[in-house]
């Protein structure tokens, strides 16, 4: 049961656990950063106007060449 919740998905991408998770924990700081910077953007249109597509084109980038 470990195994399969654990270390099966991570395997199956060639990566160790701890290594999954740092990638996966970064992805996420990124997607967060992303998030805000569409927030202030919402709110002041000139604030901001291409770093969340930035953000998101470079991390689609970063999965397409793992």
């Amino acid at each position: 049961m470990f195994a399969r919740v654990f270390l099966h998905h991570p395997r199956s991408v060639d990566e160790s656990y701890l290594g999954h998770a740092r990638f996966a924990f970064g992805f996420a700081l990124s997607l967060g950063a992303a998030t805000g910077a569409a927030l202030v953007h919402a709110l002041i249109p000139c604030l901001f106007e291409k770093t969340a597509s930035r953000i998101i084109l470079s991390l689609a980038e970063r999965v397409q060449h793992r």
